[in-house]
């Protein structure tokens, strides 16, 4: 697949909550293609200290606009900059980076679980897989509801559950206390994105049920293309680059 170097325009920085932003950003030129669980490494402006590209999911893809929007959670010094950029501002992005996930098929049965930032290719992945919202399942888990995002405008595409660890919203506990958790049969496909515990947590429910699952790794990256070699990950067929043999593997390919 394609990539390139391009500088996008931030036409709006949305703040989710207080450690979450939706950075709009629209192309100079035809947007080329990106999948649902793809990436963008985006070169941090006016910041000296920051000198390696950060990656972030893209969590909305607009065909017509030529625009996609990132979130940005805020975790460190290029994050927090990245939050602080104003509409007019430029970014250079290198992008679509990464493999995406195996899209649903009409008549599946799917369940997506998140947390974090992992929620933003399950959001996209949801929008894009144009099934009834009663055929996606998307389980969101945070520490507390103001960590949740607004996903009112994404009720269309999927059904929504929610777990807070101080039972602030929905389920008290962590996503695998949901009820959800015990009825993984029902489901065919299983993809899950966010802290290493949950996925693993998912994979192996899938892995008990024979069901189809997808995880998105979130290993630390630097260069994006499989040279520099940081964001390693054992697999059944040796060590791989999450950057570009992933970031979203079957979970039958891992060492878990």
């Amino acid at each position: 697949m394609q990539k390139v170097v391009a500088d996008f325009t931030v036409t709006a920085n949305i703040a989710l909550n207080s450690g979450c932003h939706a950075l709009v950003l629209q192309s100079s030129g035809e947007l080329l293609p990106i999948l649902p669980g793809q990436f963008v490494n985006v070169e941090i402006p006016g910041n000296k200290e920051v000198f390696l590209r950060r990656p972030f999911s893209v969590y909305e893809v607009d065909d017509a606009s030529c625009s996609l929007t990132l979130l940005v959670k805020i975790l460190g010094r290029g994050s927090a900059t990245l939050a602080r950029v104003a509409a007019g501002e430029k970014l250079s992005l290198v992008y679509p980076l990464g493999k995406g996930f195996t899209m649903p098929a009409p008549g599946d049965r799917v369940l997506a679980v998140g947390g974090g930032s992992g929620v933003a290719p399950l959001l996209f992945l949801a929008r894009r897989a144009a099934l009834p919202p009663d055929s996606i399942h998307l389980l969101l888990g945070a520490k507390t509801e103001a960590d949740h995002i607004d996903v009112q405008k994404y009720t269309d595409c999927a059904t929504f559950y929610f777990t807070t660890e101080d039972g602030s919203q929905g389920v008290k506990g962590m996503v695998t206390d949901h009820p959800l958790f015990g009825k993984l049969s029902r489901y065919n496909k299983i993809y899950a994105c966010g802290p290493l515990a949950m996925m693993k947590a998912a994979a192996a429910g899938a892995v008990e049920k024979g069901i189809f699952c997808e995880v998105s790794l979130e290993n630390l990256m630097a260069c994006g293309f499989g040279v520099c070699l940081c964001c390693i990950e054992p697999t059944v067929k040796g060590n791989l680059c999450v950057c570009s043999e992933g970031p979203v593997f079957n979970i039958n390919d891992l060492t878990w």
